[in-house]
Order: C-alpha cells, then structure tokens, then sequence
C-alpha cells in the first residue's frame, strides 16, 4: 500500500512517515499543496492524507483538483481548524474521512486500515514480474523460486519499480523515495547506478528481456506483461 501525507509540518511528516513505513507501508509525503498535485500526477497512491492548511495550494483546492481530474483515491483530511464548514466542505469535495489536529496515532492508524477494507484496497502483499516475486510484508524477493538478498536500498528501489510497473520512474523520484531528504545530488550522484547494477546482477537482469530497463535521460521502468 502507497500512502501520500500533505502537511506543512516537517516534524509532523517526519513521525508518519516513520509510523507508516514501520507497518509496512510505502510513504512519500509533501509539505505544499503544488507539491502533491505534482506527485498524485505523476504516480498512483492508495490513501491520501491530506492538511487543509497548507501554503502555495490548501488542501481543499488539492482535493476539488484531483476530483474533477477523476481521482478516486481515498482522502482522509487533517486540520487543526474546528470550524464545521470545514468538515462540510472536505466531505462535499469527496473526502472520505476527517480528522482534527491534535490527533492519536493510534486512531489514524485504525482509520486508515479501516478505509482500506472499505475501498477494497489491495491485500496481496507480494508484488510480481514474470519470475521475479517481492513479498512487502515479509521482505523476500525470489527469482524463479529462489530466495535473493538485497540489502534495504536495493529492496526498496526494487519494490518502487514493482509497485509503479509499465510506468517510467524518473531518477529523481526514485532517489527521492530511496534517500529521502538525505540524498545530495553533488555528492551522491553515483549512489543509484551502483545500487541499479548490483540489483540487477543479483536477480539475473541482463541480456533480452531484462526486466529494469533504462530509459536515457529519464530513469527506469519495469515494462511487459506478467508472464
């Protein structure tokens, strides 16, 4: 499961990131509303969670946008405001859920699984291509039935390009969910093609029919039918 949190409080973002990859889930987060809509357009999520007071573009404005654009992506909204017209008008917009700031964790993390058994949410864990198999939940990958090690940047680079299959990932977005705000492009701009190459010698990806294929000047995709 792929989850979007909007919040203009870094620390905040920085506490559900952590709780929400700590339950297995994938978690890429923004801290303006210009900066969601980039990332809902340009990747599919499985819940938003979403601010109403963010700067650049608030979170009611974000929800209208990508409801018009026919996104269906389940939304649970936050604020800090108590005002009703609130609720109201995250609900009209097409919110799913509604949360006022302060808030439990524990209550967000039970919202959340519970809008995942309403919307029919995926439950399979285990991502595929071809041969090649990722369970999410245990952190296994085998090829052809046999068990590989990755290390976490590996498994995670693999599970991004799995998850985002027949879609190109920019290098960009890759390292960004990989690093997060600790990548430097100055300093590390080597750091993802070691991690590529030793991915790819680990599951066998060479020759015809490679599975992580580069496209120049942009990224990687992961691009063909299952079998």
């Amino acid at each position: 499961m792929k989850i979007l949190i909007v919040d203009d409080e870094q620390i905040l973002l920085d506490q559900l990131r952590q709780a929400f990859e700590g339950q297995r889930y994938m978690v890429e987060t923004a801290l303006d509303g210009e900066q969601a809509l980039d990332k809902l357009f340009d990747a599919p999520f499985d819940l938003i969670i979403l601010d109403i007071m963010l700067p650049k573009q608030d979170g009611l404005s974000v929800l209208r946008e990508i409801r018009q654009a026919g996104m269906s992506t389940p939304v649970i909204m936050l604020t800090a405001k108590v005002e009703s017209d609130d609720k109201i008008a995250g609900l009209d917009l097409g919110a799913d859920d509604y949360l006022s700031k302060p808030f439990s964790l524990d209550e967000l993390m039970a919202r959340v699984r519970a809008l995942f058994r309403r919307s029919g949410g995926q439950t399979d864990p285990v991502l595929c291509f071809k041969d090649l198999q990722l369970d999410t939940v245990s952190r296994e990958v085998a090829k052809a039935g046999r068990l590989v090690e990755l290390t976490a940047r590996e498994f995670s680079i693999l599970e991004f390009l799995l998850y985002n299959k027949n879609r190109a990932v920019s290098r960009f977005n890759l390292t960004e969910h990989v690093w997060g705000d600790t990548f430097d492009p100055f300093t590390m701009s080597n750091f993802l093609d070691v991690h590529i190459k030793n991915l790819r010698h680990k599951i066998g990806d060479s020759g015809h029919g490679s599975i992580i294929r580069t496209i120049r000047g942009v990224g990687y995709i992961i691009k063909g039918e299952d079998k």
